[in-house]
């Protein structure tokens, strides 16, 4: 008897002892796990500080380095008439946005800002009409080539403007997307060709990770 009750102690032990080492290998493996990572974007090993600069955005608002604090921002150079890269890499910036606030209604979802490289044709109105079919949160904002140019260094953003017979010029600029943190910083960049599904993977991972 006494020996058939420690065999029966011995086999209750069991199931417990299988249970204590799979939650054992569990926290293991989520300890020693790899961290998630970006797939796209690039992100600065330490943010980096904006430099001055003062441009206008489509209400008429003076647009500055200030005016990117309390906020997280995806910014893209470009122009009004551009045929393809520009509407299209708007548009899924917004897409992201959107996908991102219905996976998450409380998540912290970053402005999208149009900076405008021809001010020579992109007048505040004509770029307010342009961001209106973008949806909400967008902001387009442009100035004189020498401001420009401040904001455009800091990003590393090359952009430039060819004059040309009559009215017609060529404008050339990177499409790369910028991510600005809540502290006006340099924190990430997009290169592309873009992707809406890594926007939505990267942003939140890099604004969780501030």
């Amino acid at each position: 008897m006494k020996n058939h009750s420690n065999a029966g102690k011995h086999l209750v032990a069991i199931p417990v002892l299988l249970l204590i080492a799979a939650v054992g290998i569990f926290v293991l493996r989520s300890f020693f796990a790899e961290p998630e990572t970006t797939t796209h974007a690039t992100v600065l090993p330490s943010a980096a500080p904006l430099s001055d600069f003062e441009m206008m955005d489509q209400d008429g608002e003076i647009f500055d380095k200030s005016s990117f604090r309390g906020r997280w921002s995806m910014v893209f150079f470009g122009f009004t008439n551009c045929p393809d890269i520009c509407p299209v890499t708007l548009q899924k910036m917004a897409s992201a946005r959107r996908r991102m606030a219905e996976a998450d209604p409380n998540a912290v979802l970053p402005d999208i800002v149009f900076v405008s490289v021809d001010p020579g044709r992109d007048t505040l109105a004509t770029i307010a009409q342009y961001v209106q079919a973008f949806g909400d949160n967008v902001i387009g904002i442009s100035g004189d080539p020498a401001e420009l140019s401040k904001l455009a260094r800091t990003f590393g953003v090359y952009f430039n403007v060819t004059p040309a017979e009559g009215e017609a010029y060529a404008v050339e600029h990177s499409a790369a997307v910028v991510v600005v943190n809540d502290r006006a910083e340099f924190q990430a960049v997009f290169s592309a060709p873009h992707d809406v599904d890594a926007f939505v993977h990267d942003m939140s991972l890099i604004i969780a990770a501030k």
